[in-house]
């Protein structure tokens, strides 16, 4: 959804709108949006327990459930921006070398390479590119993937990046002022490495194109880049293999394809009771089943379809367990933790997990290689010149018992 596009809400002579530009007028809308669903879900609900199920009623929650759906969708976005600007210092500052970046400019139109143009040396063509430009692609790619808003992120040179884990073991005991002092065990420590992948986009434009534009060809080749990336490292992030690519945090818990693979063990799962649908109770079991020591920066994690069931779930007391955000920039919140919507987690099926909970800045782990290599191809596919744009990504489960996932019921 564009920045001012607006989402609409329609409920007899209730109107919804909000200017996804305005963050007060968003939160606002998603309230009074909000306070519409319950309103027309508990009618829905009273009409089922007495056998007379209204078509009427049911379409009318869905199209309302539909709206909430969009504003929150606008209030997340705002949210991710927010974040962007803190990882990025907003963007306000200048070209670091604006002689190497003036040069980039001119080598992306007509393959110019000047004398400033030294930050690069691959002889076919592939320079790094300037900082400001790889920092415009880092910022996107915060907006745009989940896992890098609430995930650690570590920022590398080499090809991989290696966590030791003391496995316990220390000995220690009793001494009197004067006895003495005998060796004791040591500690046992294990490694784990985090091996980058290369990620790429092909993007391509003809010669004509480049010599006659007008437009800002690296807003356009970042923007192709980060839509790319976007999409891969989302996927990647859940349920990576970990070959050639990151490891998804899913394949870590019990039962999961790496299950095996961290020295500290596999991420704790939480059964429920059925093969299909979520209740109430098991979002408490999962929260309950993380150490209060994990809690404090908690959050679920879901797709959009299991978070439209979330949003119907009640406590004994019939309270909504979901709750919108209140202020701007803030995301809402389920059982009184925040909740972030991602596309790559799975819906609810027989021994799928389709929600996680806990603290993903201990838990999970990006490692970034350092720079952005662009390719100038105007050979291979004429009249189209290709950029080939890689970057060095991997992930990784840091601690397993920093997070905890709902594994759905067997058959």
């Amino acid at each position: 959804m564009s920045m001012h596009q607006r989402p609409a809400l329609t409920r007899g002579i209730l109107d919804v709108r909000a200017d996804a530009s305005d963050p007060k007028a968003a939160v606002a809308a998603l309230n009074q949006a909000w306070e519409a669903f319950k309103s027309s879900h508990a009618d829905e609900v009273k009409a089922l327990k007495k056998g007379q199920e209204d078509v009427v009623k049911t379409a009318e929650v869905d199209k309302i459930n539909a709206a909430v759906d969009a504003l929150h969708k606008v209030v997340d976005d705002q949210a991710a921006q927010i974040t962007a600007l803190k990882v990025g210092g907003g963007g306000s500052e200048g070209p670091v070398d604006a002689e190497y970046s003036t040069a980039f400019k001119a080598w992306f139109k007509r393959e110019t390479v000047s004398a400033a143009l030294t930050k690069g040396t691959d002889a076919e063509g592939g320079f790094l590119a300037p900082v400001e430009w790889d920092r415009t692609i880092t910022n996107k790619l915060v907006e745009v993937s989940p896992m890098r808003q609430i995930a650690g992120v570590q920022e590398i040179s080499g090809s991989g990046f290696r966590k030791l884990y003391n496995l316990g073991g220390f000995g220690s005991g009793w001494v009197g002022e004067t006895a003495a002092r005998p060796m004791t065990s040591t500690g046992t420590l294990a490694p784990l490495d985090f091996i980058t992948g290369e990620l790429y986009a092909n993007p391509a434009a003809s010669q004509q194109l480049l010599d006659d534009a007008q437009v800002d060809l690296e807003e356009w080749i970042a923007n192709e880049v980060e839509t790319e990336f976007a999409r891969q490292e989302g996927i990647a992030f859940v349920a990576g293999d970990g070959v050639n690519k990151p490891r998804g945090f899913l394949t870590y818990a019990t039962g999961g394809s790496a299950a095996n693979v961290h020295p500290a063990g596999a991420i704790p799962t939480t059964v429920a009771g059925s093969a299909t649908a979520i209740t109430a109770d098991n979002m408490l079991d999962l929260i309950y089943a993380l150490p209060q020591s994990m809690s404090q920066n908690a959050r679920f994690v879901m797709n959009r379809n299991v978070l439209a069931a979330a949003r119907k779930l009640k406590d004994t007391t019939g309270a909504y367990l979901w709750q919108p955000s209140v202020q701007a920039g803030e995301p809402s919140q389920l059982l009184g933790y925040p909740v972030t919507e991602m596309a790559a987690m799975p819906n609810p099926a027989v021994n799928a997990y389709p929600v996680a909970f806990g603290d993903f800045k201990r838990g999970y782990l990006i490692v970034d290689r350092f720079g952005i290599r662009v390719l100038r191809d105007a050979y291979t596919n004429k009249p189209f010149v290709h950029f080939y744009t890689t970057k060095r990504v991997g992930g990784g489960v840091i601690d397993p018992n920093a997070l905890r996932v709902l594994r759905m019921a067997a058959a």
